[in-house]
Formats: C-alpha cells, structure tokens, sequence
C-alpha cells in the first residue's frame, strides 16, 4: 500500500471516529439528562452551548491546521474527541454537564475542520475525487454508534463505561495512524517546500466573494438537513398521522440515502464534474423535500425524503473541498469558515421551521429550505470552478 493509500486509509479512520463518537452521545442523551438531572428546556440550551463550542472550536482548528498542519491537529483532536465523552458521561448536575458539553464541542469542531482538511490535501494529491468516500464513512461511524450504543444501553452498560471505552479507542486509533496521515508537502523538493512556506506566510485568509458564497450555500443546504433531522417524523406523525413507529422511517430513509448517495458520489462527481453534481443535488433536494410536503400518503412523504436525502447527500462535501482548493495555504481557515457557516445552518435549521409553524402550516414552512436548495441549485455552478481535483482522469493513483 502507497503512503497516500494509507493517508486515505488514516483519514477515513479519523471521519469515522467522529461520526462514531457523535452518535454515542446522541443514543445516550436521554441517560445524560437523567443522570444530570436536567429537564427538556435546559437540555436545549446546553445543546446549544455544545454547538457554539463546536463552532469556535472550528475557527481554531482551522487556524491551527494552517499554523501547524492538519495532520498534526488531526491526530491530537482524535485523540482528544474520544476522551472527551468522558465529561458528559460522568456529569451528575447541569454545571458539569455543560463543562462537559464544552469539551465535546470543542474536540468535535477541531476534529471536524481537521479532518477535512487533511481529506482535501489527499484529494489535491490523488488528483481524483475522494471527498464523497470519507463523509460517507462519517456515516456510517454515526449508523454504527446507533446500533452498537443501542445495544450497550439494552445490555444495561454504564455510560462511563462505554465513554471510556471509546477513549481507549480514540487513543488507540491516533497512535495506529500517526505514522500514515498526510503531511502537505511530504513529496516535493526542498525548493517546493520553501516554496509553499513561502505563500503560507503571505496568504491573506480573510473573507473572499467565493468563500463567502461557498458558506452561504453551505448555510442553506445545511439547514435544509437539519430539518429533515427534527421535522421529517413529525411530518409524518402530526400531518399524516401515521404512528410514532411508521413515522421514524422518514428520517431512516433519509439517513440511509444520504449514506448511500455520499458512497457513490464521488463517481458521479468524477463523471459530470463538481459543478454539473451540485446543481443536479440540490434541484433533486428541492424536489424531494417539495414532495414530501404535497405527499397525501405516508409512504409517498416517505419516498420524497429519501429522494431529499440522496439529493442533499454530496453537495456539501464538494463545498468544503472547493474551499480548501481556494488557497492550498489556507485550507484549514477557509474549510473552517465554509463547515462553520453550514454548521450555524444545521443548527438554525430545526428552530427556523418551528418560528415558521406559529404563523404558518408544517408542510408550507418546509417551503424556506426547499428555496434554499434551489438557490443553491442555481448558483453553485459559478463557484465551484474546476481544481487540480475536478474530476479529470488523467491521474488515476491510489
């Protein structure tokens, strides 16, 4: 196996660990919050401490990765997000709780900004796509934390065991990979790296027109996903009255598309080219969440938010890459500002809806997100011009 093979390797271990490790949290929400003693209104404000950790802890990964590089902060984040359950786990009041919750979100937005950094270098260096691959094992990590967290709590497991366990395994991994993950540069000449120093040292990582587009559409189509994540069961349960159980297969069949469309975007993006993909993506998106809106059946709503999910499913990942390829110097600071922007949306998305309702039905709310991915739709192809890694097949290494 060539070293990039196993910076590949390394890099989709480190998207998986994170989808893992996000999924062990959420199984044990409930477990969290009986142990910490906290009720429904306070859980969500400390929801929402996590994901303003995770923000800033975006902003500094990104920073650190262009300061240090990205495989480095990779691998201490690895090591870190692990470990970093443990406070949530162990939390016995809503002050340790919340210390917790900061910890976790802070690992989880270093970890996220790293990791796809070192995923867009490996990208640049395959000279292919490969961005697709490593979102769908992040995942895929989240559907297997579903079903082993659901077991261990089944099994009666205490969660500080389980949180320690995934420490061990977070640890464990960062050493297993230490040796493997991609250091920018690794095979040029000394002149190249001089070279690269050089423009590190020069780049301005403020805010460009295309940057900023590239945000705002990861904005819109992030919110449109979050959506999907708090509405689509509700849609199902309250508008078409279906029960509890039938309901939880809108965003099962949304999560399982979203999983399989990422395993095969990379070949379609390879084949019709990244701007041709987003536009097709978001356009089926809008279709898919449209429907589902007008479905009059339960299983017609269901088969528009899979057809939701296979639309959104690649769409952002060619986002973050197109903002790392902007400025190879200043990868982690722009991926930073494009999953930060996407990340305020994923959070935004859920509450927008629920303003909407106090005014408006359910089903004419979804509206709002379906404009944002025809916006997106529409303008996507004017920002994602092609890079070194837009699909060509000259090089076919790995």
């Amino acid at each position: 196996m060539s070293a990039l093979q196993r910076a590949r390797v390394a890099t989709t271990a480190f998207f998986v660990l994170n989808g893992f490790t996000i999924g062990i949290w959420v199984v044990n929400i409930p477990v969290v919050q009986d142990r910490a003693d906290v009720d429904t209104v306070l859980l969500g404000w400390l929801l929402l401490v996590l994901g303003v950790a995770a923000f800033v802890g975006m902003q500094a990964g990104g920073w650190l990765s262009d300061r240090v590089g990205s495989h480095r902060v990779e691998l201490t984040a690895g090591a870190l997000m692990g470990i970093s359950v443990l406070g949530p786990a162990l939390a016995r009041d809503p002050v340790t709780l919340a210390l917790g919750l900061v910890a976790l979100g802070l690992a989880n937005g270093v970890l996220d900004v790293s990791m796809n950094t070192q995923a867009v270098e490996v990208e640049r260096t395959y000279e292919r796509h490969v961005m697709g691959s490593f979102h769908a094992f992040f995942s895929l990590g989240g559907m297997l934390a579903a079903l082993v967290g659901g077991l261990l709590i089944s099994a009666d497991v205490p969660m500080p065991v389980t949180a320690a366990g995934l420490a061990v395994v977070g640890v464990a991994l960062t050493a297993a990979c230490r040796t493997s993950v991609w250091r920018a540069g690794r095979a040029s000449t000394g002149a190249t790296e001089e070279a690269s120093e050089g423009a590190r040292r020069r780049t301005s990582a403020g805010w460009t027109w295309r940057i900023a587009g590239l945000a705002a559409l990861a904005f819109a189509l992030f919110l449109a996903e979050g959506v999907a994540g708090d509405w689509s069961a509700v849609h199902l349960h309250e508008v078409l009255g279906t029960s509890k159980a039938t309901a939880a297969w809108a965003f099962g069949s949304f999560s399982l598309a979203m999983t399989v469309g990422r395993l095969l975007t990379d070949r379609v993006v390879t084949r019709i080219g990244r701007a041709a993909f987003v536009r097709a993506g978001a356009l089926i998106a809008a279709v898919g969440l449209g429907s589902a809106a007008l479905a009059p059946t339960t299983w017609l709503a269901v088969a528009g938010w899979t057809l939701f999910g296979i639309g959104l499913s690649g769409c952002v990942p060619q986002f973050l890459s197109a903002a790392g390829h902007v400025d190879p110097a200043a990868a982690g600071r722009n991926v930073a500002k494009v999953a930060g922007f996407g990340y305020v949306g994923l959070l935004a998305g859920p509450a927008v809806i629920g303003l909407l309702t106090h005014w408006v039905p359910l089903t004419s709310a979804f509206w709002l997100p379906v404009a944002g991915c025809v916006a997106a739709g529409l303008v996507a192809p004017y920002l994602l011009r092609p890079d070194p890694a837009a699909g060509d097949s000259r090089a076919r290494r790995g």
